[in-house]
């Protein structure tokens, strides 16, 4: 854009600006004029339209570089101009994605961006001086030399907005097409750093990185370092100053080698393609074999030396790949900087390393925590992660340089962030490859963790291999990490992801591989974790004409079937008893709404009458009517009986619209009907089992992990010979040690070996050579004995058809078979039908198990007989042979009756449950009994059913008439062991640890209130006795009772709720613990009277100290008729006394406190526990701070008062 095509206004606010004469840059003579002028074109800026008209006028007419640098560097004094022109350069030299939004997709906006860009490049040429930086430089200086007292809000925002200007001036990317720099040739980001060098910047980002105070410019210090060592290489940054080392020099050796023979090879080639005898004709020839267009051979007009390259695609267009499918562009390009600046950039990451890397690395992760930062700023925590790591390793690796992201917790973090990057690349396929290069950031980051914990194991350091050992026996147990690699490779996107992500991939899975390898030799056996998905449906429930197969008859056959139905119809409609409760016409489960189950129900009293079931259709049709009494559908609500037979006449012969069965509907409707008809739940299990290292690498033996290596080979000769190495060992890993050759057995695959074996310089690719001939020799070796080899070439194959080809075809459907049951012989079905026939009728034995103890022919399951028994038609259903409880389901007016007698006679036994079950007539489950006592309401909830068990306790336990308390405490001790039968086995671990804790209750209630005294938890004692009597006085103030938490608000209290013994003193004394996973503390049951706990309260103190201490006060359990004045006197002394005693025994009472045990300056040194990870270091720093923590203490104590009074 020319300068003359510019704005009229923006020209002329640009030139009142100034003028440039020479190198001295001249103002406007009015300063504000000047400073008006570049608000003015702030103005403009924050106004411009989509296509940056502003932005772009500006670029062309070189303001930064004519105008607003000179006035940076020559008129730093005048400060309201110069802030002026850093907010406006700040605003200039934006990037351009920033200014977009995002890269722009049509034409004309795409040529809006690059030209954008164009001028940023500009601006980064123009600032690559001395004297630019040399200004940023001083004024940053003098900024930080003020204290935070000092320093004024305009100074923070000129700090951030300097540092914003150096990230928007590094970040511009380099003009490869104008730069056209080699290596160790200065390009301009080369000469931006060597000025930012010698202005002395770079010592203030150091300050600026390893100072405390500073802290809240991490993030920008870190963008600014990570965009210096853009195009560095760690591990050869490391090397400058140390010469050329000898593996450096060999694989120059081996590059050049390679390189001599192909040119040697093409010398050769070209001296076998000239003839001794020169023609002017090449001559025609035929190629017999080769079909041309037509039906006749192909006609080959070149020499025959030409005739080995013949293809024919020769002369063809190649096909257009759509955008959309073509392979992911390289982004990242490393270059070697001059030599000047790469020794200024290794003393800088020394540095960086020695000062600064743990405390800036921790400030950043807090950031990110704590959601202070930027979206995606955890980017460059991932990329300085990788690169200093990778610098210190290669350097003089020492682990304690890194100590801050060398533990478990960052493994974890880059777990999560590479996890969560995988998760939206494949749901935000627009921004796909914006993930993509974030989950590589995430990767190079884990590996370089990866390669970090490797190096440990080589240190001589005894403490750094320990280190080493336990984060490995930790990212080795979690499943997580270790199904993260095969998670990659599953869902490698070559379109989104390039080809070094891939590289790297494989590099961290070998690393990945052959530590995991090395610690499972080392360990002998291996303990990981195992999550497994069980998934649990729940079905819908069928209607019984469903499961039998009821359909609807001709009409003859409902003729006929009528007569039989009248009678039994006639007979129930005379019965006063029949109940309709027992029955529910609708699904409450049901997504449809009660309304509109109308339809169903008819169906369903329909399906009653076809199966035979009068009664159960007259209920049906007395329970519609109570749900749906609008419209008389079902009938009126003063019917006859003879008017309710002709209905139900009317229903059975009506054509009721029917869902489709699952047998009508085609195998893609059947699925449907399972989705719907199944809600399936995923409960993640968590178990552990023993690892085994071939049985992990058989989940890599899959095409589409082969498919990303052999993609990766194929440019093996850019690969470096790590990357080849990575890649053969993993295939070798494979075909020998799985013993799977047949997984490479693949066209593409053998078109890439004989490109391999015909290359001229395959002596530089041994290992491959190797491999390749291997494999083919495999193949050779079984195509002769399987033919059909050669057709299996086309496709990639999984391990079931590797097998099938190795071990011969239907080998898989021999196995499959062999593990089917094995079939019944007619004399086998004679003997069965026979044992049935004779066991079948004796009472108390179970017909399966008499048949499977007489059957002597093949080994038989209870299952396979119960089932053949079906078929043979003995038996209608396989619930006939159910072991444990009943088929009765429904509970007559007399049972109910009889439940609710026995009920009233056994509700004051020890279990009343257990006598229901022995005396009931109609025997039924436990369950089932439980369920209808809790409908008839006779049972608030299943745990007043429980079983309780009295045992006698020491006298010296409680006090006199506590008999129920201890009742309450064995009940709530007993309570797993008594659970209903379909909850038994979710609970038998429960029940396990009841008994546990039943055998620890050996101790008393005294002896276990001293045993925690002397352990320091007097102060918790306290706070559970003030709990109990608060509790008392509330439950007599209200009249009624029910269960209070226990929530303890200290750490010193909540320490206590968490302490095993002080766990048992709560049981003693009959509180109760978290019943469900819903409850989370501790409860005071609804069963104590306010009595009970106050004798529960008074039992928690110490008479032999009290006696020594106040001879004088002896305890006195007031009753229940006492005052509200004596119980607060009693609570209060006990109070004062325990307080005085624990002050006593830590030494820290004085004798006015004996005396007047009303002061209130008490002072407590807790007990402080620290809790230690595994991967940090211990330090018993709270030891020794019992002086400095007593002042907050007091404010505790003083709030214990505080709650005293307010009781009052």
């Amino acid at each position: 854009m020319d300068l003359h095509m510019m704005n009229c206004e923006l020209l002329a606010t640009c030139s009142a600006l100034g003028y440039l004469e020479g190198d001295t840059y001249h103002k406007e003579p009015d300063c504000l004029v000047s400073e008006e002028s570049v608000k003015d074109l702030i103005r403009y800026l924050r106004h411009e339209d989509e296509t940056r008209d502003v932005r772009q006028q500006l670029g062309a007419a070189q303001i930064l570089q004519s105008d607003l640098l000179p006035i940076l560097t020559q008129h730093r004094q005048d400060k309201p101009l110069f802030d002026a022109v850093i907010r406006l350069m700040v605003n200039l030299t934006q990037p351009a994605l920033l200014c977009f939004g995002s890269l722009p997709k049509e034409p004309s906006f795409r040529h809006h961006f690059l030209q954008v860009l164009t001028y940023l490049q500009a601006y980064k040429e123009a600032f690559a001086s001395e004297k630019a930086f040399g200004v940023l430089s001083e004024t940053l200086y003098e900024l930080l030399q003020l204290g935070w007292e000092e320093r004024q809000e305009e100074d923070n925002l000129l700090i951030e907005r300097i540092l914003l200007l150096v990230r928007n001036i590094l970040h511009v990317p380099a003009d490869l097409d104008q730069e056209k720099k080699i290596d160790d040739d200065a390009s301009v980001h080369d000469q931006l750093l060597w000025a930012i060098h010698l202005s002395g910047l770079d010592d203030l980002l150091l300050f600026l990185a390893s100072s405390s105070a500073e802290q809240q410019w991490s993030l920008h210090v870190l963008e600014i370092v990570s965009l210096m060592f853009r195009d560095q290489n760690p591990e050869q940054l490391a090397g400058i100053g140390q010469g050329r080392l000898a593996q450096e020099r060999s694989a120059d050796v081996a590059e050049l080698e390679v390189l001599r023979q192909r040119e040697m090879a093409e010398k050769k080639t070209r001296a076998l393609q000239r003839g001794n005898r020169h023609s002017r004709f090449g001559g025609s020839y035929i190629v017999q074999g080769l079909k041309s267009i037509g039906e006749r051979d192909l006609i080959f007009h070149k020499g025959l030396h030409n005739l080995r390259n013949y293809s024919s695609d020769l002369g063809k267009q190649p096909k257009k790949v759509p955008k959309r499918r073509q392979a992911a562009r390289e982004l990242s390009i490393q270059r070697r900087s001059a030599l000047n600046v790469r020794l200024f950039l290794k003393d800088f990451c020394s540095e960086f390393l020695e000062n600064c890397y743990n405390r800036l690395m921790g400030s950043v992760k807090d950031h990110l925590l704590r959601e202070k930062a930027q979206q995606h700023d955890e980017t460059y925590y991932m990329w300085a992660l990788a690169f200093f790591m990778a610098f210190n390793r290669a350097a003089s690796f020492r682990p304690g340089l890194v100590s801050e992201t060398l533990s478990v917790r960052t493994f974890h973090f880059i777990e999560q962030n590479l996890t969560n990057y995988y998760e939206m690349m494949l749901t935000d396929r627009k921004e796909a490859a914006s993930w993509a290069r974030r989950m590589h950031l995430a990767l190079k980051a884990y590996q370089e963790l990866l390669a970090t914990v490797n190096e440990m194991d080589l240190s001589p350091d005894e403490a750094v291999r320990e280190s080493s050992r336990i984060i490995k026996n930790n990212i080795f147990y979690v499943m997580e990490y270790r199904e993260l690699f095969l998670t990659l490779f599953r869902k490698f996107d070559e379109r989104c992801q390039p080809r070094s992500f891939l590289r790297d991939l494989v590099e961290t899975t070998h690393l990945f591989l052959k530590m995991l390898e090395r610690f499972c030799r080392s360990r002998g056996n291996l303990v990981v974790q195992n999550k497994r998905k069980k998934r649990r449906k729940k079905k819908k429930v069928l209607d019984q004409a469903t499961v039998s197969g009821n359909v609807p008859s001709s009409p003859e056959e409902l003729e006929a079937m009528w007569p039989a139905l009248a009678e039994q119809l006639q007979c129930c409609a005379q019965n006063p008893e029949l109940s309709i409760d027992s029955m529910v016409p609708f699904d409450a489960a049901s997504e449809v709404p009660v309304e509109e189950q109308r339809a169903e129900a008819m169906v369903r009293i329909q399906d009653c009458l076809l199966a035979g079931q009068a009664p159960q259709a007259l209920t049906l049709l007395r329970s519609a009517r109570e749900v749906w009494p609008e419209g008389d559908v079902f009938g009126s609500q003063d019917i006859s009986p003879e008017e309710e037979i002709q209905l139900l006449k009317q229903i059975l012969s009506a054509p009721l619209p029917r869902q489709q069965g699952p047998e009508e509907c085609g195998t893609e409707e059947e699925e449907e009907e399972e989705e719907e008809e199944e809600e399936e739940l995923q409960v993640v299990q968590v178990s552990e089992k023993e690892f085994n290292f071939l049985d992990y690498l058989k989940r890599f033996a899959c095409s589409t992990v082969i498919r990303a290596y052999v993609l990766l080979l194929r440019s093996y000769q850019q690969n470096s010979a790590h990357t080849n190495h990575c890649i053969v060992k993993m295939l070798h890993r494979l075909a020998h040690d799985l013993k799977m050759e047949a997984l490479l057995f693949q066209l593409s695959v053998f078109c890439l070996f004989n490109r391999l074996l015909s290359d001229p310089a395959a002596g530089a690719y041994k290992e491959l050579v190797t491999f390749a001939k291997y494999i083919l020799g495999k193949f050779f070796a079984l195509a002769a004995v399987n033919q059909k080899a050669f057709v299996e070439l086309l496709f990639w194959k999984n391990t079931a058809v590797v097998r099938e080809m190795t071990e011969g075809y239907g080998s898989l459907d021999d196995r499959s078979l062999s593990r089917r049951a094995p079939t019944w012989s007619p004399e086998e079905e004679a003997r069965l039908r026979e044992l049935y026939l004779a066991h079948k009728d004796v009472e108390g034995q179970d017909v399966v198990e008499a048949i499977l103890a007489h059957l002597n022919t093949v080994p038989r399951t209870r299952k396979q007989i119960i089932h053949h028994l079906v078929q043979l038609g003995l038996a209608d259903s396989v619930k006939d042979f159910q072991r444990k409880g009943t088929h009765i389901v429904l509970w007559t007016g007399d049972q109910e009756l009889e439940l609710q007698r026995l009920f009233e006679e056994f509700q004051d036994s020890d279990d009343v449950l257990g006598h229901i079950m022995k005396n009931i007539t109609a025997k039924r489950s436990r369950a089932r009994i439980v369920d209808k006592l809790l409908a008839l309401g006779l049972v608030a909830e299943r745990r007043e059913l429980y079983k309780k068990r009295r045992k006698k306790l020491a006298s010296s336990i409680l006090p006199n008439g506590v008999e129920s308390l201890k009742d309450f405490c064995q009940e709530d001790l007993e309570e797993e062991e008594n659970l209903p039968e379909e909850d038994s086995e979710e609970d038998e671990e429960g029940s396990s640890e009841a008994e546990e804790v039943q055998g620890s209750l050996v101790l008393s209630t005294e002896n276990l209130g001293k045993s925690l005294h002397q352990e320091g938890f007097s102060t918790p004692l306290l706070w559970l006795q003030h709990c109990l009597i608060r509790a008392a006085d509330d439950r007599e103030e209200d009249g009624c009772s029910q269960a209070v938490p226990l929530v303890p608000l200290t750490e010193e209290n909540e320490e206590a709720m968490e302490n095993e013994q002080f766990q048992q003193l709560l049981r003693k004394l009959g509180v109760r613990p978290p019943a469900s996973e819903q409850e989370t503390f501790w409860r005071i049951p609804a069963k104590l009277s306010p009595t009970q706990l106050r004798r529960v309260a008074a039992s928690l103190n110490q008479p032999e100290e009290e006696q020594k201490l106040q001879p004088e006060l002896q305890p006195e359990v007031p009753g229940e008729e006492g005052s509200d004045e004596e119980h607060y006197k009693e609570h209060r002394a006990q109070a004062l006394r325990a307080l005085l005693l624990t002050h006593k025994k830590k030494g820290l009472a004085s004798p006015e406190e004996e005396d007047t045990f009303g002061k209130e300056q008490l002072k407590i040194a807790p007990k402080k526990r620290q809790l230690l990870d595994s991967d940090e270091e211990q330090e018993d720093e709270g030891r020794n701070r019992a002086p400095e923590l007593a002042a907050p203490r007091i404010q505790k104590k003083k709030r214990f008062q505080i709650e005293d009074d307010e009781d009052d």
